[in-house]
């Protein structure tokens, strides 16, 4: 391949912005809280913690976490599981064992109520034995024969992680087997010596984003450092991707690597591994050969790709017109022309207006396809061998989620069966099991394996959805969740939840933590708390264009929409804004930062978590180069324009009335970082805006809750706030 191509995974090039001049940075009287593990700063925050908790933690806020951890810790929650041989894997978290238990079982005890499991490895017992907090990262077990995983343990809830090899029949790390040092890592198996790996190896292997942008082939004894790179991104791309499909029924192995220009833009490559492996099987580790091996899928960087078995995907995040293929929309192409440069997608999924489609999976011989109508669940049955004709699967409830994944292709007995996991905002989740084999719908049938009981009292309450108008017209879906004998009369304390950004759709799903910290709360009128969740753009309910409409210089359009839902339930008597709050977390911490400071007048309460708010330095903290994307680049002027008129750091006015705020983080978040929250809040504070509270957690991660304690206690101390804002009890 052209290694002076800079899209190429073995080519790197230096940063800089479109313009080549840089915006000027705004003053800003607060930079040594950026300082994460100062001690000044860190002594700020104990001061903050405290008179945060001093105000808040009462006997109702004790009630509400422990009920939330009581939830969260229950024995009868489903134990999900993955497949591998002839086990079935679960990690479990539970008030005995808070950092959790990985295990697994056979198939007949899974069935049953109580199922026999073997515990692999007991994370407390870990912690304790190293004198380290692990936080579960995952587990990949290697497909050849079962017999060994890669776990991922990080030491402190953030996304770096350690990986190391642990064997499943022993129980235990194997000594001198893979052992990668924490870092933010990605990994894959391919073969039983050796994996390919993107980590931190030093001497510039990170992208600005802080993520790796080398791929190594390590081969089992030998040094990281020593093991050769096989592909390489440009610095200033977001991060290189590895991954593959081996010991597989489709009888080929595969790696891949994905030079991953921003979070919507990319390049795929993959390389079949018969071609690299010498006369003894071994995988070669010489970097010529592996570089010109490497096939490089030539498609616009916009286009999603994917392999599958003899099949390349493509989704398009704009129509790829010389294809044929429209934004959001699925195609296929046969592998063998693909290398061969005969590039012809064939469209097997074409959204419309209300549906898109949000995943897919394959088992042998099916592909299922996970789909959105105006945020209402759909599934669609594809078979491969009959043109890729569509069949609808029956059964999925309105205002419910129902996902999908194949259960093992590789097994002969499950090849073509299916998990359905069916989960409502008041309806438990329930896990099924469904075989696609045979070609009529008749013949598929679903049984249901388990059913989670209730974590908090539903009756009375029911679930309606709604649309907004937004400010250029766009209808915008809310649900609403309510005591079905609500009175409209604007008395009700309601919360608003979003998130708009990076495609993420927002879907109905259980939330005991939602039930039982602001649902199931009655004023002293006795009116129930009302639960809203808003699909505004930015998010990918209505696929892509959902998603990039509201990027960059149209980052507004998201807001509006939020507020557009905050008015519509104003008028339809929900909620007056002295009853109404918002909330959401790291992009949704962007989202209600600036509902906070540009529409402050429709809100009596804002929770703003792990969130966003310096727009000017967002890219020079944590992992924030990454999103620029997203948002746009603040050290391009033109970029700076429209960027700060969504900065709420620098939305801030004197003699403006704001209402309260919470402001929670958490020290060890090494992807937004806590440092904004510290700002804003400090900023406010020294504005003399009363009523700004800020608590940041020493030990959770990106969510604040890497046990099921930090999150009980992180969530109830913003219920407790909100309802305190809007009810004053």
């Amino acid at each position: 391949m052209d290694t002076s191509d800079d899209t190429s995974p073995t080519s790197a090039a230096s940063e800089t912005t479109t313009t080549g001049q840089r915006a000027p940075e705004p003053h800003d009287e607060h930079l040594w809280l950026e300082d994460i593990d100062g001690d000044e700063p860190l002594d700020w925050v104990a001061g903050q913690n405290a008179k945060t908790i001093a105000r808040f933690q009462d006997e109702d806020f004790d009630a509400t976490a422990r009920d939330i951890r009581s939830a969260l810790d229950s024995d009868d929650r489903i134990p999900m599981v993955v497949k591998r041989g002839d086990h079935y894997y679960n990690f479990w978290r539970d008030r005995a064992h808070p950092k959790g238990l990985w295990r697994r079982t056979t198939w007949d005890s899974y069935l049953t109520d109580s199922p026999d499991w073997e515990v692999l490895l007991d994370l407390d017992a870990l912690a304790e034995a190293e004198s380290t907090p692990w936080v579960w990262a995952g587990a990949a077990v290697r497909r050849s024969d079962h017999s060994r995983a890669l776990i991922s343990l990080s030491p402190d809830g953030g996304d770096a992680h350690r990986v190391r090899e642990f064997d499943l029949a022993t129980q235990d790390f194997v000594d001198g087997g893979f052992d990668l040092p924490a870092a933010k890592t990605r990994f894959a198996w391919l073969d039983d010596d050796t994996i390919i790996v993107a980590t931190d190896t030093g001497a510039d292997s990170l992208t600005t984003s802080s993520y790796p942008r080398q791929a190594r082939v390590l081969r089992r004894g030998q040094d990281l450092a020593e093991s050769p790179v096989v592909a390489e991104v440009p610095r200033d791309h977001v991060a290189v991707f590895v991954g593959s499909d081996v010991a597989s029924a489709h009888g080929r192995d595969r790696a891949v690597v994905v030079d991953a220009h921003d979070f919507f833009n990319s390049r795929l490559s993959f390389v079949d591994l018969d071609e690299l492996r010498g006369t003894d099987g071994a995988i070669t580790a010489d970097a010529s050969a592996w570089e010109a091996a490497w096939t490089r899928i030539d498609v616009p960087t916009d286009v999603e790709v994917g392999i599958e078995r003899d099949f390349v995907l493509f989704r398009p995040q704009t129509d790829w017109t010389d294809a044929g293929v429209p934004a959001g929309g699925l195609a296929v192409a046969d592998i063998a022309e693909v290398r061969a440069g005969d590039l012809r997608p064939r469209v097997i999924f074409t959204p419309d207006e209300r549906t898109s489609l949000q995943s897919f999976t394959w088992t042998r011989d099916f592909l299922v396809l996970g789909l959105l109508a105006d945020v209402q669940s759909e599934l669609r049955i594809l078979d491969p061998g009959d043109g890729f004709s569509a069949t609808p699967m029956p059964g999925v409830p309105a205002n419910h989620m129902v996902g999908v994944g194949a259960v093992d292709a590789d097994d002969d007995a499950t090849a073509n069966d299916c998990w359905l996991i069916t989960t409502g905002f008041l309806t438990p989740s329930t896990l099924s099991y469904v075989s696609l084999e045979g070609d009529a719908e008749a013949s598929r049938h679903t049984s249901v394996i388990k059913t989670a009981p209730a974590l908090f009292p539903a009756d009375g309450f029911t679930v309606e959805q709604h649309f907004a108008t937004s400010a250029d017209g766009t209808r915008i879906p809310y649900f609403q969740i309510s005591a079905a004998d609500l009175v409209l009369d604007g008395d009700n304390p309601t919360l608003l939840d979003g998130y708009g950004g990076f495609e993420v759709s927002r879907t109905p799903a259980y939330s005991p933590i939602v039930g039982i910290g602001w649902l199931s709360r009655r004023t002293t009128a006795g009116r129930h708390g009302v639960y809203v969740l808003a699909n505004i753009r930015g998010g990918g309910e209505y696929g892509p264009a959902w998603h990039t409409s509201a990027m960059r210089e149209n980052r507004m359009r998201a807001y509006e929409d939020f507020a557009a839902v905050a008015r519509d339930l104003t008028a339809r008597g929900v909620a007056r804004p002295e009853r109404l709050a918002c909330a959401g977390g790291s992009n949704g911490g962007l989202l209600v930062g600036n509902m906070l400071t540009q529409y402050p007048e429709l809100f009596a309460a804002v929770s703003c978590g792990v969130p966003l708010l310096d727009m000017r330095r967002y890219t020079k903290l944590s992992a924030g180069y990454s999103w620029k994307a997203e948002y746009g680049d603040p050290d391009d002027p033109a970029d700076w324009e429209f960027i700060r008129g969504f900065s709420p750091y620098h939305l801030l006015e004197d003699d403006r009335r704001y209402p309260p705020v919470l402001f929670w983080t958490a020290t060890s978040d090494d992807r937004v970082g806590p440092v904004q929250a510290r700002k804003m809040a400090a900023r406010m504070q020294a504005m003399g805006i009363p009523d700004v509270w800020f608590f940041e957690d020493t030990e959770g991660g990106h969510s604040a809750a890497s046990d099921n304690r930090q999150a009980a206690f992180t969530r109830a101390l913003s219920y407790r706030f909100l309802w305190n804002a809007l009810t004053g009890e």
